[in-house]
């Protein structure tokens, strides 16, 4: 069969055939959010799920590749963090299950997690919020990219993903990339591919789905926001770099600041060194978005979330989700008319 030179299909090819799927669309590998139910339900739509393993021990990781097994046959990937404690043995569970993509993130990964990844057959994935991380990652042996604006949710960098694009995409064709940061309908899927993009990957978008495990308490309080509540949280002192987080405003945002403070004190009194103040300021995410996500505590928890939560109104099928998305790129292409209500 052939494509117009225009068309969904034709524009993202390279990225379905680098994935195995129908559609070039990842979903966001979110922590305590993207298991087993939300990763199967993305790939069996069409798109490619990814597990979110930075909470998880690698038997946990074990356990839930084995679950996602059981109820997709569809290509799906598992995300990594650079600083687990116990990345090797991730590696290896990967391997175990052959699992085929593997996406790094968290910081810059060395050459030993490329090569080890590389021996157990996997395809890896490598996030570049830069143009020069972008070719060091490819040097190193990166299969794709993702390129990840401030728009999304969690974890962030300085740079909005639209100024990414036009920096990254004209420079890099050796590998495929996938474009992620504040994307939530199917017009801007199809601008990103015919800017040089190969796909794209949606994290906030996917938070509200039917199989996404969140607390009702956490998906409503995506459905009520406005793209402007989603906040980016701020560093009291450069002596301790804290990454930037994304997250809906509420009484947590508020009292990371009060923690950030509190830890200064206790640095600047000798009462703990510089490492352990860091890991206090770094750690306090961690717990507090396990508080919103599973216990549905949306004071007390951190609500992270991408600018696109603006465009989540309802709770959908993720199946849904995606034929909404497929439905607006072709209206958009003029290859489907708009359904009459």
């Amino acid at each position: 069969m052939t494509y117009s030179s225009s068309s969904l299909e034709h524009l993202s090819k390279r990225g379905c055939e680098f994935l195995g799927t129908k559609y070039a669309i990842l979903g966001g590998a979110m922590t305590w959010v993207s298991n087993h139910h939300l990763v199967a339900a993305i790939s069996n739509a069409g798109g490619f799920g990814v597990l979110a393993s930075g909470a998880m021990s690698p038997d946990i990781l074990s356990q839930e590749i084995t679950k996602t097994k059981t109820i997709t046959t569809k290509p799906f990937g598992v995300n990594l963090i650079t600083m687990h404690p116990m990345l090797e043995q991730m590696i290896d569970v990967c391997g175990q299950h052959k699992i085929r993509h593997v996406v790094l993130a968290g910081g810059l990964p060395n050459s030993a997690s490329f090569t080890r990844l590389k021996e157990h057959g996997c395809l890896v994935i490598g996030f570049a919020p830069a143009l020069v991380i972008a070719k060091k990652l490819i040097k190193m042996g990166a299969d794709a990219l993702v390129i990840e604006g401030s728009e999304a949710g969690g974890h962030i960098g300085p740079v909005s993903t639209s100024v990414l694009a036009q920096e990254i995409l004209p420079q890099i064709h050796e590998v495929p990339v996938f474009i992620a940061g504040g994307i939530g309908r199917g017009e801007a899927l199809i601008s990103y591919l015919k800017m040089g993009a190969s796909g794209c990957q949606l994290g906030t978008r996917f938070v509200c789905a039917e199989e996404s495990p969140a607390h009702e308490n956490f998906k409503q309080a995506f459905i009520k926001a406005q793209a402007r509540d989603a906040i980016i949280s701020l560093q009291l002192d450069q002596r301790f770099p804290v990454i930037p987080v994304r997250a809906l405003a509420n009484k947590a945002t508020k009292e990371f600041l009060s923690i950030q403070a509190n830890v200064i004190k206790e640095y600047d009194s000798g009462a703990i060194d510089l490492k352990e103040a860091q890991l206090k300021i770094e750690h306090y995410w961690a717990g507090a978005l396990r508080r919103a996500v599973i216990d549905g505590d949306i004071e007390n928890g951190s609500l992270m979330a991408g600018q696109s939560v603006g465009m989540v109104d309802k709770i959908q099928a993720t199946e849904d989700i995606i034929n909404e998305l497929i439905e607006q790129a072709n209206i958009f292409l003029g290859e489907n008319q708009p359904k009459v209500a």
